[in-house]
């Protein structure tokens, strides 16, 4: 008579040991993408782009071809944990509700999937400044020319991904906003960068002159306060249980269909 008592104990131990390691794992997450696209997005770029003068931009590249390349290392780093993210934040904020949670984990899918396509315009110009035999045709000051322009490119790629990105994190700051087990500050900072990722996006395509770069900084808040905060304190795994209907499939666990 005492033994589906305590089978439903242990049950909802090992849930809320599991809803609290995706937290954590989230929080690892938001950590390592907020490191390497810090390093690939920002330090390396200020180190090796002239963006007005393709020919020193060449130079540093050549210079410094492996710095180049671990700027790459860090895009596909980043790109990877967006992933394993997507996966998590779904099973996090499915409780409040499955559709916009899913809308929100596609959002964040086509984002990264646009951004994996555009890093190979970063990637090109080691090709383009290698010296093979089939670019003799194209003169020096060409093939600089043609450096510059595909990190132009890639730069309108990572344009692209931001829209998405933005639209995914506002989705998910009014999630986490209703959700009750995690705190309602979060989401309104979420929403407030989410938004200006796609507000600048915008004005870049529609009024250039009005798209300050500085607009992107205000989803830094959000950004590093919820890896804080998923990293120390986690969730309210009571209040996400009261949200949810525990369903142990396989070890996993599944919010209400």
């Amino acid at each position: 008579m005492t033994a589906a008592p305590s089978g439903d104990r242990r049950l909802a131990h090992t849930r809320a040991a599991s809803v609290q390691t995706y937290a954590r794992i989230a929080g690892v997450l938001f950590l390592l993408s907020l490191i390497a696209g810090g390093f690939g997005e920002a330090y390396v770029p200020s180190k090796l782009i002239v963006s007005s003068d393709a020919t020193a931009t060449a130079q540093n590249i050549k210079a410094l071809e492996f710095l180049f390349r671990m700027g790459f290392g860090g895009y596909l780093v980043e790109s990877v944990c967006d992933i394993g993210l997507s996966l998590i934040l779904y099973v996090l904020l499915r409780p409040v509700s499955k559709d916009i949670a899913l809308l929100a984990a596609f959002f964040g899918l086509v984002g990264t999937a646009v951004f994996a396509v555009s890093e190979l315009f970063y990637l090109a110009p080691t090709l383009i400044l290698g010296g093979a035999g089939y670019l003799k045709t194209f003169a020096p000051d060409q093939l600089n020319t043609l450096a510059l322009l595909s990190l132009r490119l890639f730069a309108y790629g990572g344009v692209m991904f931001t829209v998405f990105y933005g639209v995914a994190w506002v989705l998910r700051g009014y999630l986490i906003f209703r959700s009750t087990y995690l705190p309602r500050f979060l989401g309104v900072l979420l929403v407030l960068g989410g938004l200006a990722f796609v507000a600048r996006n915008f004005l870049l395509a529609l009024a250039p002159a009005y798209a300050p770069s500085s607009l992107l900084l205000l989803m830094l808040p959000g950004g590093l306060s919820l890896t804080v905060w998923l990293l120390v304190k986690g969730i309210d795994v009571q209040k996400w249980e009261a949200r949810a209907v525990p369903n142990d499939v396989n070890g996993s666990i599944k919010a209400p269909e």
